[in-house]
Parts: structure tokens; C-alpha cells; sequence
């Protein structure tokens, strides 16, 4: 029973190592293929537009919710310990360097990431990817590279709008329920506003949208079994995609904070 379970283990364990190979791998070809990145214009332009216009309503609804969500919270922690004139700044504070770039990556993580995959893993079935490997195309400059590149581009501009939208929903909470006016709010905004916050959540947005794309291409490229398999490498790619986004903000609060 124990040797079953070690050799369990040691198979789990090649397998990571296999898979992290093949990522990196598919990275290094993605960079690799970047100094094409203006002839294959179009393609990243239309990328862009999926990835970051056609996302825009979703995150803008999940994102004003989300700052008044923050307001309550916040009001209530203070409640007792701080008066509530430090609510515009505190709220914005936790939503520039927190919940923006972690909601917002979990949301492109479910609706970029898992379309990646499936778009990609239907080719693959289909052998869409062998006829363009036939006609000399590479299915990572011409798949990979425009979606990495948009996402990496779109995720920081995404976090931006995510950003203003929650700050916007916390000052209608803060002003029409919990008496705060609007210039206590904003004074308080603007006083405890660090420059340093705001590039951090999008140094955070950047390795988020780079880390999905990556892993929904690639999980996308190795989709085999048909119409099942391409179900399960859609739930594969958001479910990995979520965990290694909290993951990432764990480490890069570390490093940057």
C-alpha cells in the first residue's frame, strides 16, 4: 500500500516536472517569436479587442459591487476604532493593491483563459494546428503569441477601469449610507494615495493575464479525446489558472510590498 503510494507520488511529481517544461518551453517560443509581433499586428489588435473590450461590462459590474462591498466591510472594521473620514482612503487603498487586480485576474482567468483553451483544444482535435504546422505556419506565432501579448497589454488597462469603478461604488455606499460627503471622501482618497499602490496592482495585473493566456494556450495545444476533452481542458485551464493567481499575489506581495 505504501509503495503504491510513493509510486503515485513519484509519477505526480514527473508529471509536474514534464508539464512545467513544456510551458516554459512555450514560453521561450512565444518570446522568441515577439519581433513578428508588428507583422501579426492584426491578430494581436483582435486578440486585444476579446480579451479587453468585449470583458469591459462583466468587470465593470463586478467591480463597482466589489467597492461597495469594500465600503460596508471597511466601515464596519473601523466602526469603534477610527472615525469613518479614513474610509475613502482605506477603501481605495484595499482595491488598487488587492481586490482589482486578484478579481479582476480571476475573472479573465474564467472567461479568456478557458476560451483560450477551448478554442485551441478544438483545433487540436479537429487538426486544425497539424494543417497549419503543414502550410508552415507556427500554431505559436499565429495562436500563441497574439493572445499572450493582448493579455499582457489588456490586463493593466482592465485594472485601471476595474480601479476607478470600485472606487466609485465604495463613494456612493460611503455617501448615501453611511453619511460620509463626498469631500471627506475624496480628501481622504487623495491623502493616503501612494503612486507605489497603484503600479503594483498593475505590475500584478501584467504577470496575471501573461500567466493565464500561457496556460490556456497550452493546456489548449495539449487537448486530445475529442468534444470531452476539450470540456476538460476548459474546467483544467480556469481551475489551475484561479489557483496560481492567488498564488502569484501571495509572491509578488512578498517582493513588492
Amino acid at each position: 500500500m505504501l509503495a503504491k503510494l510513493f509510486q503515485k507520488v513519484g509519477v505526480k511529481t514527473l508529471d509536474f516536472f514534464e508539464e512545467f517544461g513544456q510551458i516554459s518551453q512555450l514560453l521561450w517560443g512565444i518570446i522568441t517569436f515577439l519581433p513578428r509581433m508588428i507583422r501579426s499586428r492584426a491578430l494581436v489588435l483582435k486578440q486585444m479587442e476579446h480579451i479587453g473590450v468585449d470583458s469591459l461590462p462583466l468587470v465593470m459590474i463586478i467591480s463597482i459591487f466589489t467597492g461597495a462591498v469594500s465600503a460596508w466591510q471597511a466601515a464596519y472594521q473601523l466602526k469603534g476604532l477610527a472615525p469613518l473620514s479614513l474610509l475613502g482612503g482605506s477603501t481605495a487603498r484595499a482595491v488598487m493593491t488587492e481586490l482589482a487586480p486578484v478579481l479582476t485576474g480571476i475573472i479573465i482567468a474564467g472567461r479568456i483563459g478557458a476560451s483560450i483553451a477551448a478554442e485551441l483544444g478544438t483545433m487540436k482535435v479537429t487538426e486544425q494546428i497539424d494543417a497549419l504546422e503543414a502550410m508552415a505556419i507556427s500554431p505559436v506565432r499565429y495562436l500563441a503569441m497574439p493572445r499572450f501579448v493582448a493579455s499582457v497589454f489588456m490586463m493593466p488597462i482592465i485594472i485601471i477601469i476595474a480601479n476607478v469603478i470600485a472606487v466609485f461604488g465604495a463613494y456612493i455606499v460611503s455617501n448615501s449610507s453611511l453619511g460620509v460627503s463626498s469631500e471627506v471622501f475624496f480628501q481622504s482618497v487623495k491623502h493616503y494615495f501612494r503612486m507605489r499602490d497603484f503600479t503594483n496592482g498593475m505590475i500584478k495585473g501584467v504577470f496575471f493575464g501573461g500567466f493565464t493566456s500561457l496556460l490556456g494556450c497550452h493546456i489548449g495545444f495539449r487537448t486530445e479525446g475529442g468534444a470531452e476533452g476539450v470540456g476538460q481542458a476548459t474546467i483544467r485551464s480556469f481551475v489551475i489558472s484561479a489557483a496560481l493567481i492567488l498564488i502569484l499575489d501571495y509572491v509578488l506581495w512578498m517582493f513588492l510590498f
